[in-house]
């Protein structure tokens, strides 16, 4: 018998946060004996951490935890699962959050702490059907390859077509998989599986939910992501690592889209747009006997290839922009831009770790800054020396590097013009550098002022 899949069949995850770990645990058990999936965090670092790893529907977050670590978590968690639920438990002043959808005071009752969970749930909800914002990170960039990226995007994003996103790891497949759900109109939740961090026997449950009994453990019903992704997108990541046995499992969905849970016989029914990733080459698999050829036709209905950052350098300082911004809004400090050497070593490193490697040194030039620029020195060692590496032994060499950085250098001071109103000492301040530098800059690059600058 096939069953039409209904996503409100169990509670649902929950994730509870607090230093006090054994309170954190404390709460976690009982929400498990109410039919929660719950798990405990007992500091900020591992709760973040966690995101990685499950798609929470709510997360329930000590209010007086150290600095903003309530807040970043917060924002950190709605960031992944727009739907999830926020309820934060304080003393005092602490009890009302503005980042919360719900607060409670501690000691909080029984009553009064499902109360507040319910009602953060509803409140995510709401939010998720909101017209969705797609993460700006995810369409930044003026590159060729990525305006066919893009232009891919705009065209299979309302059809039911399967798409497999190809590229490096940390290129932005998970970003480009939640551009498409964006665009989709579709209605339901995203929801991402990192197939590669689950052993089979935990993947196949993740994916396909379980019955009470199934296995040692299974003390109650849980739905898998596909039932969770019903009338919305699930994006299979890192689909290469997928055993031989989990192959033939997931060609059978993807054929009709049913399933049974692990130890059930009921046939479930969903309607999921699916999107799959890799950063490896399927079809050398596929020659290889390493993947089920039968899958790959299945799943190689649109293919998209993201470009290695290295290949696009001209977006590098648009994107550093991007997460700086980001990156001081969290820190709470004021960041007016890079200084000129600083970004000419984010665009000579070949970026090994991509887009992602680029946020993070970003981030750390943020957080670890003093000045009001970003300078080399706050920098990760390794960009620097990356950026070191790059070869300019002969005139040949230093025309070609000359080449390479001037349309980057180009976008940054036409930026930082653009954001001082065209004052030319606020900008090179900005940049770093006084006014006769700047001046020279404009006139070795090309730049006209005069035809650029728009009419007062």
């Amino acid at each position: 018998m096939t069953v039409r899949a209904s996503s409100q069949s169990s509670l649902g995850r929950i994730l509870v946060v607090d230093d006090d770990r054994r309170m954190a645990s404390g709460l976690a058990q009982w929400l498990c004996g109410l039919g929660w999936h719950a798990s405990a965090a007992g500091s900020p670092a591992e709760a973040l951490q966690s995101l990685g790893r499950t798609a929470w529907d709510a997360c329930i977050l000590d209010g007086g935890l150290p600095g903003d670590g309530g807040q970043r978590i917060a924002a950190a968690v709605r960031s992944v699962v727009p739907h999830a639920g926020i309820v934060a438990i304080g003393t005092g002043h602490e009890t009302t959050c503005d980042w919360a959808d719900a607060s409670v005071c501690r000691p909080a009752s029984d009553q009064s702490l499902l109360e507040a969970l319910q009602a953060a749930r509803t409140g995510g909800r709401a939010r998720a059907a909101a017209p969705t914002i797609v993460p700006a990170a995810a369409v930044l960039g003026s590159h060729p390859a990525m305006r066919h990226v893009l232009d891919l995007v705009d065209r299979i994003a309302r059809t039911p077509a399967t798409v497999l996103v190809g590229g490096e790891s940390g290129t932005g497949k998970s970003l480009l998989a939640r551009a498409i759900h964006a665009a989709s109109g579709r209605a339901g939740r995203f929801v991402e599986v990192a197939c590669g961090s689950l052993s089979e026997s935990l993947l196949e449950s993740e994916l396909f939910g379980h019955v009470a009994g199934a296995y040692t453990g299974a003390t109650t019903d849980r739905d898998g992501m596909f039932l969770r992704a019903d009338g919305g997108t699930i994006f299979l990541d890192e689909i290469a690592t997928a055993s031989p046995a989990m192959q033939v499992k997931l060609l059978r969905v993807l054929q009709d889209m049913r399933f049974e849970p692990v130890g059930g016989s009921r046939t479930l029914a969903v309607d999921a747009r699916v999107i799959l990733a890799t950063h490896e080459d399927l079809s050398a698999l596929v020659a290889a006997g390493r993947f089920r050829a039968d899958l790959f036709w299945r799943i190689n209905v649109v293919t998209i290839e993201m470009p290695a950052l290295r290949q696009r350098a001209d977006d590098i300082p648009l994107l550093a922009e991007h997460f700086l911004r980001t990156a001081a809004a969290r820190a709470g400090r004021t960041v007016d831009g890079f200084a000129a050497e600083a970004m000419a070593a984010l665009v000579r490193h070949d970026w090994p770790g991509n887009v992602r490697e680029l946020q993070h040194a970003v981030e750390r030039g943020v957080f670890l800054g003093r000045g009001p620029l970003i300078v080399p020195a706050d920098l990760p060692a390794a960009v620097l020396a990356g950026a070191a590496r790059r070869p300019a032994a002969d005139a040949s060499g230093q025309a070609a590097l000359k080449e390479a950085l001037a349309a980057p250098e180009r976008q940054l001071i036409v930026s930082a013009l653009e954001q001082a109103g065209w004052r030319r000492d606020v900008a090179a301040r900005a940049l770093g550098i006084n006014r006769t530098t700047l001046y020279k800059k404009l006139r070795r690059l090309g730049l006209d002022l005069a035809a650029m600058e728009p009419a007062r």
